[in-house]
């Protein structure tokens, strides 16, 4: 999100990153105070008050937060200096399901001080009194009390595809609305852009990943450049990438002479850092963001020889010594123990998400009795052990490796499933299925 509010002589500026031009220079003898939390540069903006967890002389013990969670804590401390002078102060706590949204959608890790905003959060938004989230809800057919999942892979998509594919006040003007009326055509809106944004992606991802893979997938910097690549995909086509790789991955929309990026990276290499390091050398038009996310702007003359010394760099962290991701499991699981019991107890121990990953368990030497394609690269699966229950299961993005395909045409071969424990909830009936991690054939 990024947002200019102003009142008369005051001017704040949400999540606008090393912000030094546009509305701080254009503000002239208004008092400026930026809220951020990306990566700060060397030299602070010309204004009043930089809030910023990451500036450069911070400790970075809050260094996790994001831009919502802190304008929320900003927002904390007037309401104590209001208490001060016998003020009237609003319920910031009905706030947190807005907090919680974008802690999760932003992919912060659920450490600390997140994990109270989420966990309380997710309280507030099961009350349903916001009129826009409780129309996005409805609209998606989620119809059981919101996790951190539904969170990332539900509401958040929706309310980021105005931005992405459409228009990027809608989902703004959705969150701040209370007429029920209006907040129910902006999720049928969002929706539809939503819809959109996925048949986008689809083109994007299948021609960047061929491209990639030329360039090779054992690179310290895996990426992808084309003309008139939507620029609102190219940051969840980088996902994909790195998630495919295990290797810190760049996609890049080129519009003539310049190209706009997004790039992801992988746990202990710092892109945002490697990238600020070439837009301050004059090798990019600008660049920065986190050690996990980062975006960039490049003149088209220049894009391979960023690239270069842009893998060079991450090459001194250590990239290209990285193996496949590994699978970590917490435990060996029975069909007849994957209950609604277990799951409750699970979800007591939450919310989980980036930095606090879900327990994963692996189902061994079962029997599929089911395996169906959906859509164009997930898969239904139905297994057993033999021993009476069967479970059910669904593996997004199956097909995007041979993953899919070996589970279809299985011939009857047992198999090593393993993933997470979820809810499914359908037509009123709550059953327990697996979200698939991945599988292996057992010997």
């Amino acid at each position: 999100m990024r947002a200019l509010a102003t009142d008369h002589d005051l001017i704040i500026c949400v999540d606008c990153g090393t912000l030094s031009h546009g509305p701080i220079a254009a503000a002239q003898d208004a008092d400026v105070i930026v809220l951020d939390h990306h990566l700060g540069g060397e030299t602070l903006p010309n204004c009043s008050a930089v809030v910023n967890p990451n500036r450069q002389d911070e400790t970075g013990a809050l260094a996790h937060l994001c831009a919502a969670a802190v304008v929320f804590l900003c927002l904390v401390n007037c309401n104590r200096m209001l208490r001060e002078t016998g003020s009237k102060v609003p319920d910031l706590m009905a706030l947190l399901d807005l907090v919680a949204l974008a802690t999760v959608a932003d992919v912060a890790p659920l450490i600390g001080v997140n994990r109270a905003f989420v966990t309380q959060g997710l309280k507030v938004m099961a009350r349903r009194e916001r009129a826009g989230l409780k129309a996005l809800a409805d609209q998606a057919k989620l119809d059981s009390a919101p996790t951190s999942y539904h969170l990332g892979y539900v509401l958040g998509p929706r309310i980021n595809a105005g931005g992405r594919v459409g228009r990027a006040d809608l989902g703004a003007r959705l969150l701040s609305t209370q007429d029920m009326r209006e907040a129910q055509g902006l999720a049928a809106e969002l929706d539809q852009y939503n819809h959109e944004r996925r048949s986008i992606e689809e083109e994007v991802r299948a021609a960047a990943f061929a491209q990639a893979e030329a360039r090779g997938f054992e690179a310290p910097l895996v990426w992808a450049a084309g003309e008139g690549w939507h620029p609102g995909v190219v940051g969840i086509v980088a996902s994909r990438l790195k998630e495919a790789t295990n290797r810190p991955a760049i996609v890049i929309g080129l519009d003539g002479d310049e190209g706009k990026g997004s790039g992801r990276s992988v746990t202990g290499i710092d892109l945002g850092a490697a990238i600020q390091n070439l837009a301050m050398n004059g090798q990019l038009i600008k660049g920065g963001g986190h050690k996990m996310a980062a975006g960039l702007t490049v003149e088209t003359t220049k894009l391979e020889t960023a690239m270069k010394r842009l893998a060079e760099l991450l090459k001194q962290q250590g990239a290209d010594q990285l193996g496949p991701a590994d699978l970590k499991l917490d435990g060996l699981l029975m069909c007849s123990g994957a209950t609604l019991e277990l799951l409750d107890l699970l979800e007591q121990a939450g919310p989980f998400g980036a930095g606090a990953s879900g327990p994963k368990y692996v189902f061994a030497n079962v029997t599929l009795s089911y395996a169906k394609r959906v859509g164009d690269t997930h898969i239904k699966l139905r297994f057993g052990d033999g021993l009476g229950k069967t479970v059910d299961a669904i593996g997004f993005g199956a097909y995007e490796s041979d993953l899919g395909a070996a589970l279809e045409h299985h011939d009857g071969q047992r198999f090593h499933i393993a993933g997470r424990l979820e809810k499914n909830v359908w037509q009123g009936r709550t059953s327990v299925q697996v979200k698939l991690e991945d599988a292996a054939r057992a010997s």
